[in-house]
């Protein structure tokens, strides 16, 4: 939260007024538990200052520095003159022991001056620095008849016993006690004023960085609903379709990602699926990855085959590819009516596929080099017959490159036996499983990647 503190000329919002005037009371308590056991210590003799004068001084000063937590407690809310009646209770503290101990007690007057630094304001540190100033010089000459004398200044000549007030202790008083500590509050002041300045500053540097990162986290959250619009996320897809059942996840490290997956009909007897990693991550990343998966759809959608369009899409990536940025991708070709699959790996992680009466395998497939890498690069396609039951798993690095608090990775092996553990799964459930073993291996770890998977399983 935070909370304007009003000046007229330029209002400074500081991180928590509420927390500044709790903090100054409890640096208060602090001060009244030192004046405390000073009291405690000078009763029993460990100090030789008036026991009466004590009795007086203590009592009032110590309630006077425990008020302001009595105050914080019992006014609620952003009141602005709550810190005034902290600061009152301060100086009024200070007076009641500076008039009893006038010359014991003066470097406690900068006790206000560093509680009114926490609140960040010259205005309320300039009345604090006037209060000081007027209440002190009411204790140090209050304190010539009621107070503590110090026989060392105050006596005229030796052996005076007598408290008698005359011109030259006044003249005395206010040269060598009243205007050197004037003078002390004064100098000390500036360096308060340093201080609140260059906090301030800070405050609102930081409130400006704090707004420019809310502004940019409300633009990435934009940018994650737009990326993952863009990305099927309807399952069951395809609900008119009993000859195949796909299904897919995708977990971006950061709020938008460089992973994505496709999978779209091409006509009425072919489906496309792809799956792709974009070098990098976050902003640019995604952008990469909006562009990629532009173009392999546009050329997947006029009928060409997987390794025309990677070709295609090569070229077009690697023009004025001056970031230097390329993509891992895999992309199948599906014709419904014959099971026959027609796939092109550029780069990426080799799929699993599953037979109808067998386990999970990686596929040894040939891996061409990533889009956008190289210009003029050729692939090769390949193809493979696939029947009722079979299931082809697909997933990016960041499935296998995940990794625990003790930098182990996940591994091929592991997702492997994670794969066949759950493979009479439907395929969300499989992605699902595959998710919580991940999650029980990382322990906690952060993610560092993107975590995309596929599941195609074929129908009947």
């Amino acid at each position: 939260m935070v909370i304007n503190d009003s000046e007229k000329n330029n209002e400074i919002f500081i991180e928590n007024e509420d927390k500044a005037n709790q903090y100054a009371a409890k640096c208060l308590i602090i001060v009244a538990a030192i004046v405390g056991s000073v009291w405690i210590l000078n009763s029993i003799n460990f100090f030789i200052i008036s026991k009466m004068l004590m009795n007086i001084a203590m009592p009032t000063s110590i309630t006077l520095f425990l008020l302001p937590s009595l105050l914080v407690k019992m006014i609620s809310g952003q009141k602005w003159y709550l810190k005034y009646l902290i600061m009152a209770c301060t100086i009024m503290g200070m007076t009641s022991l500076s008039t009893m101990m006038t010359y014991h007690t003066i470097l406690a007057w900068i006790c206000p001056l560093l509680i009114s630094c926490h609140y960040y304001s010259k205005k309320f540190t300039a009345w604090t620095l006037a209060g000081s100033v007027v209440f002190m010089t009411m204790a140090i000459f209050a304190g010539l008849y009621v107070g503590l004398w110090d026989s060392n200044m105050m006596a005229e000549m030796d052996g005076v016993k007598e408290r008698i007030i005359t011109a030259s202790i006044l003249i005395r008083t206010f040269k060598f006690y009243y205007l050197p500590r004037v003078f002390t509050l004064i100098a000390f002041a500036p360096i308060c004023f340093t201080l609140m300045d260059r906090t301030r500053a800070l405050l609102n540097k930081q409130k400006k960085d704090n707004e420019e990162k809310e502004r940019i986290s409300a633009e990435l959250n934009v940018a994650t609903e737009i990326q993952t619009s863009m990305l099927p996320s309807i399952f069951p897809d395809f609900t008119n379709r009993a000859e195949f059942e796909i299904y897919a996840t995708m977990k971006p490290a950061k709020e938008v990602g460089g992973d994505f997956y496709d999978f779209f009909s091409i006509d009425d007897d072919h489906l496309a699926v792809v799956i792709a990693d974009v070098s990098g991550k976050g902003v640019p990343a995604a952008l990469f990855m909006v562009v990629a998966k532009t173009l392999i759809k546009n050329q997947a959608q006029v009928g060409r085959t997987p390794v025309e369009i990677f070709t295609l899409v090569n070229a077009q990536l690697c023009e004025n590819n001056e970031v230097g940025m390329f993509v891992t991708a895999f992309m199948g070709v599906y014709e419904i009516s014959t099971h026959h699959f027609v796939c092109v790996n550029a780069g990426h992680n080799p799929p699993l596929l599953k037979r109808a009466d067998g386990s999970f395998e990686y596929l040894k497939l040939h891996t061409g080099f990533v889009l956008g890498g190289m210009e003029e690069i050729k692939y090769k396609q390949q193809e493979m017959q696939l029947t009722s039951g079979d299931e082809l798993y697909l997933y990016t690095d960041g499935v296998t490159e995940a990794t625990n608090i003790n930098d182990e990775l996940y591994g091929e092996d592991r997702l492997l036996a994670a794969l066949n553990n759950n493979m009479d799964l439907n395929t969300d459930e499989l992605l699902s499983s595959v998710k919580n073993d991940i999650d029980c291996f990382v322990n906690g770890a952060p993610q560092f990647d993107d975590i995309t998977m596929v599941a195609f399983k074929i129908g009947s």
